[in-house]
């Protein structure tokens, strides 16, 4: 007998012997569990996902709350900064017209520091022209 020939009475042994049918069911076991543990993996990985996307849109909200309060608090600076401003400057303009009312009152107050009087009669003139001057 030639080696071809044993070969093909072992293939056909084991052919018909059933060892392909013990085999073809541990192959199709090793399937099934392989493809159910890439699915659960599968389902565990979507599932992390999941959940990261709900506390990633939790985080915006609360990111974007704080960012809308810090341009409000943003702007209510910016409101104050020009408030101060304008305060300043009424402020400058109020130094400025109280400086002229000094000068115009000591101004009038030179004119009649020479000035004496002892009775009401001989002061009223000197009255009247300070507040004349004043004004």
């Amino acid at each position: 007998m030639s080696v071809l020939s044993e070969v093909e009475s072992q293939a056909e042994g084991v052919v018909s012997g059933g060892i392909w049918k013990v085999l073809a069911i541990a192959l199709l076991i090793a399937l099934v569990a392989s493809g159910g543990s890439l699915g659960f993996e599968w389902w565990l990985a979507a599932r992390d996902r999941d959940k990261a996307e709900t506390g990633l849109r939790t985080e915006q909200g609360i990111s974007a709350q704080l960012r809308a309060g810090i341009d409000l608090q943003n702007t209510r600076l910016l409101q104050l900064g020009q408030e101060k401003l304008d305060a300043e400057k009424r402020g400058a303009a109020a130094q400025a017209v109280a400086a002229a009312s000094g000068r115009r009152l000591d101004s009038a107050l030179a004119k009649i520091a020479a000035t004496h009087a002892t009775t009401c009669t001989e002061a009223m003139p000197t009255v009247n022209q300070l507040l004349k001057d004043i004004k």
